[in-house]
């Protein structure tokens, strides 16, 4: 992983931790949310205020996040809203966080310079013993203030204001001035500079688990289901009818298809379709190639081409099916008929313009696991655990590789591969003057709610 680390592609955009300020406004807020302290004086933390050097301190990587539920967080800057979060449990978890510190930024400013901001994602749920417990958590509440209680204290001086307005004995009673003198020295003028974190809560019906070997969680659809990629064996008595692994390819394509999740990379309008397949295809040839003693440093695209033409024998069917494709978007040839069977039929799609493209965009990359730059872009966590067992070859390609083509301009290759810019103008029919098939041509075999219906 050294690797990844040198190359920012891991524990990347961390927030640095060293005056001693900011350690000890850590630890306060470490001790109150755990009771536990660190020793260290030198370490990085993540959005959530979660350090991997900490976390191998207390031999605990989920020290603010006890049993993988109600995440616990500490802010001692807005600028972690710029950093990942590390052992995410829930593919919701980021965005509540940065959505928070985004809409409180100018109070969490001013409270982070005197003191640390503690907090947690608070469920109805405390653990997830049982798959069905997932479906118990359907609505997550920040919780927050700073360790001395400054939001808190300033709620109540804001009150105690009011009462010294409103009442008549409000300038003779000494014990309310009192309470209020000594309150105020804690807050500042809470009526000029009000000290205030909006009380947030947010619904997560549609979202990743990464609990019982991850689990994709779809209630707020019209036909909703459970996604297994790693096996559901051991799912039972889940308040869903509908419950997929990754071996029931038709069933996860009709599942998509039916709640308008995905769309075709052919269909996707505004991106250059043909060269975004080329580049799944460099990706399936690298996977095939890279265990066969192959330099695979400073490839070009005539390298590539030689690479396939050597080892044509060891290509699998999907490299062979983008192929077809890409020659029917250039030149086209024959438009390949694919249906959800076909190895290659994932790479295929994208997800369609939905509030929830973000969660299906990372299933994909599960299901589509050689493409490396979505697997590494939309499921990190899954992105690492395979890079482990990878050839020495294919690592460093693979590095290389996202340091030259994402790394230098992440927002414009997202959108690239994942926006949905309006269409311009309608896309060029192949040549040879030949009528396109419809697209998306993918078909998608008959499900567990039947045949699917297009309009």
């Amino acid at each position: 992983m050294n690797r990844l680390i040198r190359a920012g592609l891991m524990f990347g955009n961390l927030f640095h931790v060293h005056s001693p300020a900011l350690v000890e406004r850590y630890n306060r807020a470490l001790h109150h949310l755990t009771g536990k302290r660190t020793t260290l004086t030198d370490f990085y933390i993540d959005i959530s205020g979660y350090s991997p050097e900490i976390g191998d301190e207390l031999s605990d990587p989920l020290y603010l996040n006890h049993k993988g539920v109600n995440r616990q967080f500490i802010l001692l800057s807005v600028e972690q809203r710029m950093s990942p979060l590390l052992n995410t449990k829930f593919s919701t978890s980021k965005a509540i966080l940065q959505e928070f510190i985004a809409q409180n930024e100018a109070a969490l400013f001013a409270l982070t310079a005197k003191d640390a901001v503690a907090g947690e994602l608070v469920n109805s749920v405390y653990d997830v013993s049982s798959p069905a417990r997932l479906f118990d958590i359907r609505r997550i509440t920040i919780d927050a203030d700073t360790t001395g209680g400054t939001v808190k204290d300033a709620s109540r001086l804001a009150d105690m204001v009011d009462e010294f307005r409103e009442t008549e004995e409000g300038w003779y009673d000494d014990v309310l001035i009192a309470q209020m003198i000594e309150i105020a020295g804690k807050t500042g003028d809470v009526v000029r500079n009000p000290v205030k974190l909006k009380t947030m809560s947010f619904d997560q019906r549609n979202f990743w688990s990464a609990h019982f070997g991850g689990l994709y969680v779809f209630q707020d659809v019209e036909h909703p289901a459970v996604i297994a990629p790693a096996g559901k064996d051991a799912l039972t008595d889940l308040p869903v009818e509908h419950i997929f692994d990754a071996t029931q390819r038709n069933h996860v394509a009709k599942f998509f298809q039916l709640n308008g999740l995905t769309q075709t990379i052919l269909e996707a309008r505004g991106i250059k379709s043909a060269a975004i397949l080329r580049q799944k295809m460099d990706f399936i040839l690298i996977d095939a190639v890279a265990g066969q003693g192959v330099d695979l440093t400073g490839l070009t695209r005539g390298d590539l081409r030689r690479l396939a033409r050597e080892h044509s024998d060891k290509l699998p069917p999907e490299f062979h099916t983008l192929g077809q494709l890409v020659n029917w978007a250039e030149n086209g040839g024959a438009f390949p008929n694919i249906n959800s069977s076909d190895p290659v039929y994932f790479y295929t799609l994208r997800a369609a313009d939905t509030p929830d493209a973000e969660l299906v965009n990372m299933l994909l990359a599960e299901l589509a696991p050689k493409d490396i730059r979505q697997l590494f872009i939309c499921h990190k966590d899954l992105f690492y655990s395979t890079y482990a067992n990878w050839p020495e070859a294919k690592k460093a390609y693979v590095v290389d590789f996202l340091e030259r083509e994402y790394i230098m301009d992440k927002a414009g290759v997202r959108d690239a591969l994942f926006g949905h810019a309006a269409l311009i103008s309608p896309p060029p029919l192949p040549r040879r003057g030949k009528k396109p098939p419809p697209v998306p041509k993918n078909t998608v075999q008959d499900g567990p709610w039947g045949p699917s219906k297009r309009s």
